[in-house]
């Protein structure tokens, strides 16, 4: 309500006036309550999209640093499992500094782990949503 009123007076009576209206002219859209048994499996999606987020920030700090240390392309789309073991030790050996190398294979086992956790996820949600 602070971002709708734009007067210094603020109390329940300007609120209630101000939602009213809003609601007369169709602002605020309807709102929808998970029915008590979906909640659990709403709440596994959006820890799954979490699990996501944290997948895709390693990708991109891996193609970050390939980037600022000014080397070519990785050019296979290490996102998939499979075009990473290809690369193996080669995307790892690229780098000179024995830090970075290291924050690397760090990233790779992570993503490693990641892809694991959320296979295994995903066949636990499409086996539980047909219910």
């Amino acid at each position: 309500m602070k971002a709708i009123h734009g007067g210094k007076a603020k109390n329940d009576r300007i609120d209630s006036k101000k939602i009213a209206t809003l609601l007369r002219g169709g602002m605020i859209p309807m709102s929808y309550v998970y029915p008590s048994h979906m909640r659990s499996t709403r709440d596994l999606f959006r820890r799954r999209m979490h699990f996501m987020r944290k997948r895709t920030e390693l990708l991109s700090h891996i193609k970050n640093t390939n980037s600022q240390y000014n080397l070519p392309e990785i050019g296979q789309r290490i996102s998939r499992r499979c075009d990473r073991e290809k690369l193996g030790e080669s995307l790892i050996n690229r780098f000179n500094d024995q830090s970075v190398r290291k924050s690397m294979e760090v990233n790779i086992g992570l993503l490693n782990y990641y892809d694991e956790m959320l296979a295994k996820l995903e066949w636990y949600i499409s086996k539980n949503a047909k219910q």
